[in-house]
């Protein structure tokens, strides 16, 4: 891919200059000590070549190539806030891995995640203002002030930051006491879907047979569509009482017990 022919997002890489090291590790000072964004802007723009290089490493898997390069750019300005002046290491060789990592992480977690281009576009913005604003605060910023930094909706930048987020498994645990595993899945109530649950086990009938506390817990889990920490609060035992007397109902109603 020739590179030096074309235009990705929006830059023509037949106009991007490459710095020499002494003038990176000049930059680099400066930025640590005023926290210069022109210096931070040129040191960003003259290293634009090498993320063009390390993305030629991953392209062919159908990704797009504009995607790819503003994640490379990402990792560039990760590696400028994390450069460490005092090593004796060459800016390009620190680089290179942090670049890669990067789009490695990218591909791995969001490359069969199909987001619009436009939330990307707007997601990539809101990375890279945190990054800016966290090294010129010294702190993180918040919501407000990254949508401020890039002139977008609050609202919009929420949106396009939770679109790349990474998903979250309903049965990923969340507390575990005496060999009871609670789950994301154990913590959420939704009443829409207490009549599937209930016809898929039969619980109408099944009910009966149950213990009070068992038939009290069913019906506020499945019926009312309680959470069981609510159920816990409302009948005085502990989450891992419920989840634990939950599970055991549901079996017996099912005849594995």
């Amino acid at each position: 891919m020739a590179y030096s022919k074309v235009v990705i997002s929006g830059i023509n890489t037949s106009e991007l200059t490459v710095l020499k090291e002494e003038e990176k590790i000049a930059l680099l000072k400066e930025i640590k000590k005023t926290g210069s964004k022109a210096a931070r802007d040129k040191l960003i723009n003259g290293n634009l070549r090498l993320v063009l290089s390390v993305i030629q490493k991953f392209t062919g898997r159908g990704e797009d190539v504009d995607d790819l390069f503003q994640i490379g750019v990402v990792g560039l300005i990760k590696a400028i806030n994390n450069f460490d002046l005092t090593k004796e290491v060459r800016f390009s060789t620190y680089c290179v891995p942090m670049i890669s990592g990067e789009l490695r992480r990218y591909l791995r977690d969001f490359g069969q995640i199909k987001v619009s281009r436009s939330l990307r576009d707007l997601a990539y913005k809101a990375i890279q203002a945190k990054e800016r604003l966290s090294l010129q605060n010294q702190r993180e910023p918040d919501i407000d002030e990254i949508a401020n930094e890039i002139g977008a909706k609050r609202a919009d930048v929420v949106i396009a930051l939770e679109s790349i987020s990474d998903p979250v498994s309903l049965y990923e645990p969340v507390y575990s006491d005496s060999g009871d595993t609670l789950y994301i899945m154990d913590q959420i109530g939704d009443s829409t879907d207490a009549d599937s649950w209930l016809n898929e086990l039969s619980i109408r009938e099944a009910i009966k047979d149950l213990g009070e506390r068992e038939r009290n817990i069913l019906y506020l889990r499945f019926l009312k569509g309680k959470t069981q920490v609510e159920v816990a609060n409302e009948i005085g035992i502990s989450q891992a009482q419920v989840s634990r007397l939950e599970k055991g109902a549901i079996s017996k109603i099912k005849g594995e017990e």
